[in-house]
């Protein structure tokens, strides 16, 4: 049926107060005129007074409907018998349909019948429920030229939400049309304003009802980019309200982003764009998904700190995102603000990476920048050199003609990218080649080293220095100072150190020094945290690769001082269950020297870290265990641990030697310090059962465990032994045969230690925190275990 055409009749009306719709303001369009008095008896005239009932005085809530079934009736007729046929009981027949609200009409998936043709909302005149009597039931009423819609639903409730999501589409439409290459402008703001006014006032509770006014007015900002700065700020103050709870756009965000760059002193940035970033921190889920929502809270930031008080005012902020307590209520603030600190960071050297090729790689840097002519023809040639200077054409007789330059003094190289500088100076120290081959990998120099290798250059070797231009300067300082920020709260840095844990950064920003030196304030502060969850980040994420610990070591880029940060980090993992041979073989291995230098020096940490060695044989070359102990014996302190170190190794021997019991039963509640007692009293060489059971022995009595080298049962029932001790027993306690863990706090942590006791028989886990997969793992690495108890676990 064509809906457009009049079919002999005109536009439905019952008097003079049922105007069209079209002639109405569109921000007149929420509200119905009211019928004068003496008119209150017209029953078509009730019609409208009724709707301003429905959403206004009920309160009801509604989702917008975009498909849905419906009983359908069209009726054409001229107006003066109008009120005749509605309010006949012979009405004519109603079709079923399935009709969609699309973005422009109202569409049957059966186009037949009444519906064949779609319903344009530009062609709906009049849209009402009828509540007069006689009418029909939960009935809508659509007037369109020559004729009338009648819309059916079951209940009340589904026809008035039909009701709303009509008009809602219908003003949509409207607005949509209104505000397409608009002529001018102070009528596009009032109808901006009156669309912000119909979002907020609808019934409907959907979240396309404030985003499609937000999308409409970011298509229109899009197509019209020449609005002066008021104009800029009069739509920003007039949509402020649809942001309280809902996301811009990304149109709309280019447009925020816009105006915090031009305008970043604007009373809009705080007043009206702060909630809104606030928001965005609290609850987006992925910056991934929505990039420009992150670039857009990147500028906010950089607004704030171009204000007068600067990055007092980002203080602030950051401070009213973690709001007054100890502990932050949004649990997303965090993980957004770093990722929008990366973004950030990472910009700043963004034109760098992007001309990686046209400058010295790391590689070429760790190898001396080796010359054009010696690499391997796959390598692009990523060095540009200044051209030689060209020589005099004759040169004066008295003077002598100087010779060529040496090839192992090249002038020193500067790579420019843009505004971005990289000096590298070589030295021409001979010793140079074999420092490389000291610092080179297993693989050999054609192996592509990792991120820390690469920065491991020695300072006698080459400096690299980067000058950032003054913008990306001042963006460097200023999301630097945030992560130094966020590291001052207790309850956010185990995150943030979580998050920081595999290096986020380019190795440009980790080669250049201002940037290493801004951040090791938070590397300080992840040092001096004594929960583990937090200093063991400092570590490699995993075997292989290096972390913070690697870099801010000496030799390490990062390394701006004599090894302070380094002995820090080294004490508060020493202190921690980190306490292995692993974790010395590692020092020694890589990390020797600057632990003989700092103790030299009288470092505490140091001294301790080279007691260690050597009593754990860490060291077997004797020439150096000879100069750690002349380091040793250098300093008072040193000293002092050495001859202690040597009485316990005397003792040890002497227990050894003497021999002594080979079972022992400790007393229940025997402590920690009542085992060192008994154990220093006498021999115990021969020590090969021992039982601690029901005593209120901790993984502390673990350092005396591991002086019995002939033990080979162990039963710790009922303890308080945990899983640093476990781990230091798997590592000294190779021969141990039976152990008893039944009721003790042992978790996976823990337990998964025991893979390396190749020599356990009998394992008994009987009420521990033991998980299924855990003890498949010990299963499959302990060929000789034959009784193990796992009841009253999850394994069981």
């Amino acid at each position: 049926m064509d809906f457009n055409s009049n079919g002999g009749g005109s536009e439905l009306h019952n008097n003079q107060y049922h105007q069209s719709e079209e002639s109405k303001p569109l921000l007149g369009e929420m509200s119905t005129p009211t019928p004068p008095e003496g008119n209150n008896n017209n029953k078509m005239g009730a019609g409208p007074g009724r709707r301003t009932l429905l959403h206004s005085s009920s309160g009801m809530r509604y989702k917008l409907l975009q498909e849905g079934d419906i009983q359908v009736c069209v009726v054409k007729h001229p107006r003066t018998f109008l009120s005749k046929i509605l309010t006949s009981k012979f009405l004519r027949r109603w079709e079923p349909h399935h009709l969609t609200l699309t973005d422009c009409s109202l569409a049957s998936a059966t186009p037949t019948g009444y519906m064949e043709t779609s319903l344009s909302y530009s062609s709906i005149e009049e849209l009402q429920p009828l509540t007069w009597d006689n009418a029909p039931k939960y009935c809508l009423q659509l007037s369109f030229p020559g004729g009338t819609v009648l819309l059916q639903a079951a209940n009340s409730y589904l026809r008035d939400q039909w009701f709303h999501s009509l008009q809602w589409k219908k003003k949509i439409y409207k607005y949509r049309k209104v505000l397409t290459k608009p002529s001018r402008w102070e009528v596009v703001l009032k109808e901006i304003r009156a669309l912000v006014d119909l979002a907020l006032t609808s019934p409907l509770q959907d979240d396309s009802i404030h985003q499609a006014p937000l999308h409409i007015i970011s298509t229109l900002l899009a197509e019209n980019s020449n609005l002066s700065a008021q104009e800029h700020e009069n739509i920003i103050v007039a949509i402020a309200p649809l942001l309280e709870n809902n996301h811009p756009p990304p149109d709309l965000c280019e447009f925020f982003c816009k105006h915090c760059r031009e305008r970043p002193r604007s009373m809009v940035v705080i007043e009206v764009f702060t909630p809104v970033v606030q928001r965005i921190l609290k609850h987006n889920m992925d910056f991934g998904k929505c990039p420009r929502l992150r670039l857009f809270t990147q500028e906010y930031i950089l607004a704030l700190n171009e204000l007068n008080a600067g990055m007092e005012v980002v203080k602030k902020f950051i401070h009213s995102m973690h709001g007054p307590t100890g502990q932050c209520p949004h649990p997303r603030v965090l993980p957004n603000l770093v990722a929008v600190c990366l973004a950030a960071i990472y910009s700043c050297y963004e034109e760098f990476i992007n001309s990686r090729d046209n400058s010295p790689s790391l590689k070429e840097i760790r190898n001396g920048c080796q010359q054009q002519s010696d690499r391997k023809p796959p390598m692009p040639l990523r060095l540009l050199r200044p051209d030689p200077p060209t020589p005099p054409p004759s040169a004066p007789p008295s003077l002598p003609v100087s010779p060529p330059p040496l090839p192992l003094s090249p002038p020193p190289t500067i790579v420019n990218s843009s505004e971005i500088l990289v000096e590298l100076e070589r030295n021409n120290n001979n010793t140079s080649n074999v420092t490389h081959s000291k610092l080179k990998g297993p693989a050999g120099g054609d192996s592509e080293p990792n991120l820390i290798d690469c920065l491991l250059v020695s300072p006698a070797l080459s400096s690299l220095s980067i000058q950032l231009p003054a913008q990306a300067d001042r963006v460097l300082g200023c999301f630097a100072l945030i992560l130094k920020m966020l590291s001052d709260y207790d309850d956010w840095r185990p995150a943030l150190a979580s998050l920081l844990q595999p290096i986020p950064f380019p190795k440009e920003a980790l080669a250049h020094g201002k940037f290493t030196k801004e951040l090791k304030y938070v590397i300080q502060r992840f040092a001096e945290d004594p929960r583990q969850e937090v200093h063991s980040c400092l570590l490699s994420v995993r075997s292989g690769k290096d972390g913070w610990f690697q870099l801010y070591s000496p030799g390490g880029v990062a390394c701006d001082d004599d090894g302070e940060l380094f002995a820090s980090m080294v004490h508060i993992l020493m202190g921690s269950c980190y306490k292995t041979k692993k974790f010395l073989l590692s020092l020694a291995e890589n990390k020797l020297g600057p632990c003989m230098l700092l103790a030299l020096r009288a470092n505490q940490t140091m001294v301790e870290i080279l007691c260690l060695m050597l009593e754990y044989n860490i060291i077997e070359n004797k020439d150096t265990q000879l100069q750690i102990i002349s380091t040793l014996e250098s300093t008072q302190v040193g000293l002092s641990m050495y001859e202690q170190l040597c009485d316990r190794q005397r003792e040890l021997r002497e227990l050894q030697r003497k021999g002594g019991p080979t079972r022992l039963t400790l007393p229940s509640k025997s402590t920690d310090a009542d085992l060192a007692r008994l154990l220093s009293s006498g021999s115990f060489g021969n020590l090969e059962n021992l039982s601690l059971a029901f005593t209120n022995v901790t993984s502390a009595c673990a350092e005396q465990l591991i002086k019995l080298p002939s033990l080979k049962q162990l039963n710790l029932w009922s303890t308080q032994f945990g899983d640093a001790g476990l781990r230091l027993l798997s590592e000294h306690l190779a021969c141990l045969q039976v152990l008893n863990l039944c009721e003790t706090p042992v978790t996976d942590a823990g337990l998964l230690a025991l893979s390396s006791m190749k020599s356990l028989c009998s394992l008994n886990m009987n009420s521990t925190k033991l998980s299924a997969d855990t003890y498949e793992d010990l299963k499959a690495k302990l060929p000789n275990l034959k009784e193990v108890d796992v009841r009253y676990t999850e394994a069981w």
